[in-house]
């Protein structure tokens, strides 16, 4: 594994230094949150839920081992969505508490900041596999058309787009996601494996939203992973696919002292584009 220093560094008072001891105070003071949202979201499906700026959320393994395919927009604009390659430079390609998810352009700021992941300590296993990664993407019915001829309406593109679809959302807006619970990495190859799932029951991945959201998460078809979906072994592996839970909390007004919602990113340079000059002695837009 190499030591090669990361392409993108933190500089004195950037926004990628997190204040570790406010997000730790929320995560530790469970004294000082209500939770005010609760819901059991079955296999195979979708559900998407609103969050608003300063509470907190979670996705919980509410039986055992399944991985779930999370997308995020600001709340009041679709455009302002999770942007998952950013992400990776920014953060890492598998995150963990204090890493941050950010928006796309030209907003660029953070979204959410995570504050607890039980699974925090399986760090990098003997194949190289780590969770919750932003590596991949969400299995889609066009992919499995190709490798199998079949048709399946339940991958989690589907289930984040009919999860969506009652906030005036479509197909387009569905994004590449982070994979909750997820154990990927690369190959000798380079090429991207996934292993089955290390979640136990209970067992959950904590967000602190900075801005007014919507969430959407599918449980994936696949559920723990343990058994192939494509290639040698394949079979349908709905005996492994288990219900997922969200739960959204208030926090105590004393947490959030100082807090405000990150801006947008402040670059208004227009990227060097000039306005046409206007020839004013001949009365017309110069060409």
């Amino acid at each position: 594994m190499s030591n090669y220093p990361a392409a993108y560094q933190a500089t004195q008072g950037s926004v990628l230094n997190v204040d570790k001891p406010f997000y730790s105070a929320i995560a530790q003071r469970t004294d000082a949150r209500q939770r005010i949202e609760s819901h059991v979201v079955p296999i195979r499906s979708g559900f998407a839920w609103t969050v608003p700026a300063g509470h907190v959320f979670r996705i919980v393994t509410l039986e055992g081992p399944q991985v779930a395919d999370f997308n995020m927009w600001n709340q009041h604009n679709p455009r302002e969505r999770m942007w998952a390659s950013r992400t990776r430079q920014l953060q890492a390609a598998h995150v963990s508490t204090f890493d941050r998810i950010w928006s796309t352009l030209p907003y660029l700021r953070p979204m959410v900041t995570i504050t607890d992941d039980t699974l925090a300590g399986y760090g990098v296993d003997g194949d190289g596999g780590r969770v919750h990664d932003l590596l991949g993407t969400r299995c889609d019915p066009y992919v499995n058309k190709l490798l199998t001829g079949e048709d399946f309406h339940f991958h989690c593109h589907s289930n984040l787009v009919r999860a969506i679809a009652p906030y005036g959302l479509t197909e387009f807006d569905v994004h590449d996601v982070l994979n909750v619970f997820q154990c990927t990495g690369l190959n000798d190859d380079d090429k991207y494996f996934m292993k089955a799932c290390p979640a136990k029951p209970g067992d959950y991945l904590e967000f602190f939203a900075e801005i007014d959201l919507l969430c959407a998460m599918s449980t994936c078809p696949g559920g723990d992973l343990s058994v192939p979906m494509w290639g040698p072994g394949a079979r349908d592996p709905i005996d492994v696919c288990r219900p997922l839970g969200v739960e959204v909390y208030r926090l105590d007004r004393s947490l959030l002292g100082g807090w405000s919602s990150p801006p947008v990113a402040s670059y208004k340079g227009q990227h060097g584009l000039q306005p046409p000059q206007a020839d004013w002695q001949h009365g017309e837009t110069a060409k």
